[in-house]
């Protein structure tokens, strides 16, 4: 089949999140399964500074938006993309620094409805073979609601491709007014609450459940929260109402780019039977990046890592608030990484003066820091109040770091609590919370460090863990047959 994936974001080239590291893995995974297909996204100013080969393949003028922009399908190569690469080029909508959503002062672009209206528009038109002449999609996989536009644009085209739409994060729905709507010169008659109209507004993300043959979303336990009240963000009644389309494919994870015994980025390669030795020289390595001389107790204390969005849904707050307690009443240390909101990154930065040895930080995202979080962790922390999949703690299983997070979405499906029972027959691979509040975070990690008082039984963790296969190539077999 010839399938069109579209996203806005595609690791290496550009990413904020895990949508990033899903579209880079799954249309490879797609590809090695025997399909032929494509990467579509928009040619955002640091895209292009990465790539090579440069190719137009061709233009199309926009009927859309304040400008009616022309705009170009360039074909781009990079090194760690083994697929086409197609770009959707538009300067005066992508060619600007920052990231793809916002500017550099952390700010939302005033244009982002243009942005991706233009960006859906011109992906349905690559779709249904109108601008490269020998290809047209038989299946567009579209992604989150910077893409939600693409299968209503479709909507006109009686043959047009099947349309599969994955919800990443529902929390963030691309809503704009009714005058947005009208200046844009959107269809009439997508306005109505069979269509875009969202609450006043319109939805772009409410055109992709709309308009899609088919809804995924990233775990099967979040498929069932997004038709709750609690975690529906007002879209339950609709995702309830075509659950008949919906369905929860897990995300995989790159078990090449995340190899504990291959990966680069990392002090020591190790393996679940050279461990011990791999995890303390990587310990070691990471902590000289902030102290001279890590000492043995150091070395030999409970590292707890965490890399994230500082943000509310990722329960950063439920660590920030327990790391002093967890500090007075044990010898576990802390390497916190992310960015995001400017008060958490106070709140770390004042930890990190308040417990110069115990605390270490890094504000920003570094891709081999990452790793060596992943690599030098014991314990990582996931806390997260919703999480559609989540792929650090899949990350971690792999390094033989045990994750700790709460009850939701793909963490559920993911993590199994090492209660007795479940240590008992063995499948106990991490640590779960049952409650989104301090104190069960801290009664959490106590059980945790409690466990890692005892090596044998950690080590029984670790192997359950490290024997865990998240490989993309089970998700990519399970879309395939949702697009046949």
């Amino acid at each position: 089949m010839n399938v069109l994936f579209a996203s806005s974001e595609v690791w290496p080239l550009i990413k904020t999140g895990g949508l990033g590291d899903v579209s880079y893995s799954l249309p490879h995974a797609l590809q090695n399964e025997g399909q032929n297909v494509r990467i579509i996204m928009p040619a955002y100013r640091d895209v292009l500074k990465v790539c090579t080969d440069l190719k137009i393949l061709g233009w199309m003028d926009s009927p859309y938006g304040y400008m009616k922009p022309a705009i170009r399908l360039l074909e781009a190569k990079h090194p760690d993309i083994k697929i086409p690469l197609w770009l959707i080029d538009c300067q005066s909508l992508f060619d600007r620094p920052g990231n793809p959503y916002s500017n550099t002062e952390g700010h939302d672009w005033f244009d982002n409805a243009e942005r991706f209206t233009q960006f859906s528009w011109a992906v349905s038109e690559v779709a249904m073979g109108h601008v490269v002449d020998d290809w047209k999609a038989d299946v567009v996989h579209a992604n989150d609601w910077q893409t939600g536009l693409v299968s209503a644009f479709l909507d006109n085209y009686a043959d047009r491709p099947k349309r599969i739409f994955t919800i990443h994060n529902l929390a963030y729905s691309g809503n704009y007014s009714r005058q947005i709507f009208d200046d844009l010169g959107l269809p009439k008659q997508w306005w109505s609450s069979e269509g875009v109209e969202f609450y006043g507004g319109f939805s772009m993300l409410k055109a992709g459940l709309i308009y899609s043959d088919a809804i995924t979303t990233v775990s099967p336990t979040y498929a069932k929260e997004i038709r709750t009240s609690e975690f529906g963000h007002g879209l339950e009644g609709i995702l309830s109402s075509r659950s008949y389309k919906l369905s929860g494919i897990l995300n995989g994870i790159d078990d090449e780019v995340w190899n504990p015994e291959k990966d680069p980025y990392i002090a020591n390669n190790y393996s679940l039977e050279t461990i011990e030795e791999g995890k303390l020289n990587n310990k070691r390595a990471l902590l000289e990046k902030y102290v001279d001389e890590p000492t043995e107790a150091m070395l030999a204390a409970p590292l707890l890592g965490m890399v994230t969005r500082l943000v509310e849904q990722k329960g950063v707050d439920l660590i920030t608030q327990a790391i002093p307690s967890l500090i007075s009443e044990s010898d576990a240390n802390f390497i916190l990484m992310g960015s995001g909101n400017p008060y958490y990154e106070r709140v770390i930065h004042e930890l990190c003066e308040h417990y110069p040895d115990r605390v270490f930080s890094y504000i920003g995202y570094s891709e081999p820091i990452a790793h060596l979080v992943e690599a030098a962790s014991d314990i990582f922390l996931m806390p997260s109040r919703f999480e559609p999949c989540g792929l650090n703690q899949m990350y971690s299983l792999r390094y033989g770091t045990l994750p700790l997070v709460h009850n939701t979405g793909g963490l559920a499906d993911t993590v199994v609590n090492a209660s007795a029972e479940a240590i008992n027959d063995k499948t106990a691979n991490g640590f779960v919370m049952y409650s989104a509040d301090t104190a069960a975070f801290i009664s959490t990690i106590k059980h945790a460090l409690y466990l890692y008082q005892d090596p044998t039984q950690w080590k029984a963790l670790q192997t359950t863990a490290m024997q865990e296969d998240f490989a993309w190539r089970h998700s990519a077999q399970l879309y395939l047959s949702l697009y046949k």
